[in-house]
């Protein structure tokens, strides 16, 4: 592309941002629209992550994608908040409007669209989410504001399972998360469920561990869905299929975030195919 007086800029803040793929969805999907816009990664310092936004929007940038660990300390100096950003307490993608930046959270409608596009359905469902943390609260809005029929929240620390409980069913007004001690898993209904694995244990470089190892838990489940992506087959993913159920991990989340923060700052719409692409991209970038 050409880079000129009209070109837009978006990019990422946060810290690390070494590694980042975002620069790869959004500079291929700029390329696929041809569209006059670049994005790179920005390595801010905790302190000045205000100062980060305001110099953004002093720039003219059109847009920020915002990663750990800056996602509820973002939200200071913002003119406006979506309402499920509001809720989740959480913002991954800033959008210019006029006076400065409005927050939105682009994670869970991402994961939705992730998790839609393999058939699997959260409505109706009974589910197990593993993990108490900021992705693992958000996981249980989502399920929540989708109608899940109860979602059973197990994590180490009980205190943390009942805090996030209580907080998403007091503000989506419905009484479905249910905190439980990792630990009395075994205390589980004898069915099969659909399970989202929202903890970091897995996660590479630490690839051969699983939150859970007894093969009697992976019974119970018919699907699960890990928001790791890398490894690509999470310890986790091998207990599901090993024990029959269907395994699926978090690149298309991390596809699908990105494609929505995308169409919030150009306006558009990505159609299905272009997204398919794209991943194909991914893979190819990770070595699948």
């Amino acid at each position: 592309m050409t880079i000129d007086g009209y070109t837009r800029t978006c990019g990422l803040i946060g810290n690390p941002v070494e590694h980042t793929l975002s620069p790869l969805i959004h500079n291929t999907l700029a390329k696929k629209f041809s569209h006059n816009l670049v994005y790179v990664p920005f390595h801010v310092d905790e302190e000045k992550i205000q100062a980060a936004v305001e110099g953004a929007y002093a720039l003219n940038l059109l847009g920020l994608n915002v990663t750990v660990p800056y996602k509820s300390q973002v939200m200071e100096g913002l003119v406006q908040i979506d309402e499920l950003a509001e809720k989740i307490g959480a913002v991954n993608t800033l959008v210019r409007m006029e006076g400065g930046f409005k927050g939105y959270n682009t994670d869970m409608p991402g994961l939705y669209r992730a998790m839609s596009s393999e058939g699997i359905q959260i409505e109706g469902q009974e589910i197990i989410l593993l993990g108490a943390g900021g992705a693992a609260r958000a996981v249980a809005f989502l399920c929540a504001a989708k109608n899940a029929s109860k979602v059973y929240l197990l994590n180490r620390s009980i205190e943390k399972a009942q805090a996030v409980a209580g907080e998403v069913n007091a503000k989506t007004g419905k009484n479905v998360i249910y905190p439980m001690a990792l630990s009395d898993y075994h205390q589980l209904p004898d069915q099969k469920f659909l399970a989202i694995q929202a903890t970091s244990v897995g996660l590479y470089p630490d690839t051969e561990r699983a939150v859970i190892e007894d093969e009697a838990f992976y019974h119970k489940i018919h699907t699960g869905y890990d928001l790791i992506y890398k490894p690509f087959h999470t310890r986790f993913m091998q207990h599901v299929k090993e024990q029959g159920g269907k395994a699926y991990h978090g690149l298309k989340m991390l596809l699908y975030q990105g494609i929505i923060a995308y169409e919030l700052w150009n306006d558009i719409a990505v159609p299905e195919e272009m997204a398919a692409a794209v991943y194909e991209v991914l893979k190819e970038k990770i070595g699948i």
